[in-house]
């Protein structure tokens, strides 16, 4: 029995110019939505993995690994269970901060914002752009599913697999349980690695009518 494996979500590690690189540059970008934009993967590349941080239902800091669905200009967007944790900590606090780390250590974004649910059409949108292991991840991964042996585990995702076509023609919808969240963001940090300096990091924090930027050290 064959299981599908993860695919990967990330790419490959971001060759960086540092004379060039606009977080280097001695009159910064003042935009930091463009600035992440020319970052972040566009249409048709692999999506990025990211650490979401929440507030715990406890009042503790809560943070798991997810992949970044989509950024269109303005928003973030993730996807989760509904039954989440994190969904149920957002849904009590939606203050939230996305770690986006590229390979290699080559750059980082980090996002504080506010988190809402997104329309159930964007999220549906997002699930047909995941994999097909993904998708059915989205329908099996819950906690009766995972409290079982790992054979028990293996037959029942082959079983799903195979009453929904085999591993060559899966396709699924999306479970009632999937869930979108979109983060406005207030504040956004870039850094860039800087092998022959000090790096440094640029915070851009939204006030009533623009962007404030501030230099900060790495």
């Amino acid at each position: 029995m064959t299981v599908p494996s993860v695919p990967s979500a990330a790419p490959a590690p971001v060759v960086i110019d540092h004379d060039t690189d606009p977080v280097q540059s001695d009159i910064p970008p003042m935009d930091p939505l463009a600035l992440a934009a020319q970052w972040l993967p566009g249409d048709g590349e692999d999506r990025m993995l990211m650490t979401v941080s929440t507030v715990g239902l406890d009042g503790n800091p809560d943070a798991r690994t997810t992949m970044l669905s989509d950024f269109d200009g303005r928003r973030f967007a993730f996807h989760t269970d509904a039954n989440s944790q994190k969904a149920a900590e957002l849904a009590t606090n939606p203050a939230v901060a996305l770690t986006i780390l590229w390979p290699g250590f080559t750059r980082q974004l980090v996002v504080q914002g506010t988190a809402e649910r997104s329309p159930r059409t964007e999220s549906d949108i997002a699930y047909h752009r995941r994999s097909p292991y993904l998708q059915q991840l989205a329908w099996q991964n819950t906690p009766e599913f995972a409290r079982l042996p790992l054979p028990d585990r293996r037959a029942k995702w082959e079983e799903f697999l195979t009453a929904h076509g085999g591993p060559d023609a899966p396709a699924f919808a999306a479970p009632s349980t999937w869930a979108g969240f979109s983060v406005t963001p207030h504040r956004l940090l870039f850094w860039v690695s800087n092998p022959a300096a000090a790096s440094r990091r640029l915070a851009y924090t939204r006030s009533p009518d623009r962007w404030e930027m501030t230099v900060l050290p790495g």
